[in-house]
């Protein structure tokens, strides 16, 4: 396994949670603080998947333009619990892989909130939103995964429901909005469940409509410039 590929699973299972732990435990409005040391954090395996040489700027722009995709596919959607920004994230980590679709994920996160207001939540949605395209990335990656728009369509709508949701849903609980119980735990998840649900029915039309398309202009820059190889 690549170091960078072990870096981003340091990064979520270690370094991500002990952030959100301990920036729930700091008093005000230590919600920007975290998502930025968040975003810090992401780039040791993101950079590291560079293997030695120094990234150039349209490798840099590339993530920019990707976010601010995904982020569009948030904002400019009205339909509430309908949003495209999963698909988008997931497709930039088939694409680049788990360490670029992590932070895409992450960076179009925070930067939505921007129109939607940041809050504690703010953190978890990008270490969710992360997730998605960290995953995606690992399952496609090195032909795991065939890339098939069917195949796609599916994952997308598994890791919204069982890893994007619940990891956004389980915030209720650790940040203390609910005092946790197995009644509460039925509270959180089930109705968190039919909200995720719509989610995952847009992720997987964006990757059953856009995603072959989509990737065959992600991979024509990739072929042309060398980028993110």
């Amino acid at each position: 396994m690549k170091k960078s590929h072990i870096a981003t699973l340091i990064t979520f299972f270690l370094l991500i949670p002990a952030t959100l732990f301990l920036g729930a435990k700091l008093p005000g409005r230590t919600y920007y603080i975290t998502g930025t040391l968040i975003i810090l954090e992401l780039m040791i395996p993101f950079f590291m998947a560079f293997e030695g040489r120094k990234p150039q700027a349209r490798e840099l722009v590339i993530i920019a333009v990707l976010s601010a995709i995904a982020i569009a596919g948030r904002v400019l959607i009205p339909i509430p619990d309908f949003k495209a920004i999963f698909g988008v994230i997931m497709l930039a980590g088939i694409a680049f892989g788990p360490e670029t679709g992590f932070m895409v994920g992450a960076i179009a996160a925070f930067g939505s909130n921007f129109v939607y207001g940041q809050g504690a939540y703010t953190p978890w949605q990008m270490f969710s939103y992360g997730a998605a395209g960290m995953l995606s990335g690992f399952a496609f990656g090195k032909g795991r995964l065939p890339r098939k728009a069917w195949l796609m369509g599916i994952f997308g709508f598994v890791t919204v429901v069982l890893v994007v949701g619940p990891i956004l849903d389980s915030m209720s609980l650790f940040l203390g909005f609910v005092k946790p119980s197995p009644e509460a735990f039925g509270l959180v998840f089930i109705p968190g469940f039919a909200h995720n649900c719509p989610n995952a029915l847009c992720t997987a039309a964006v990757m059953l409509i856009l995603g072959k398309p989509f990737l065959s202009i992600l991979n024509r820059i990739q072929v042309k410039y060398g980028m993110l190889t």
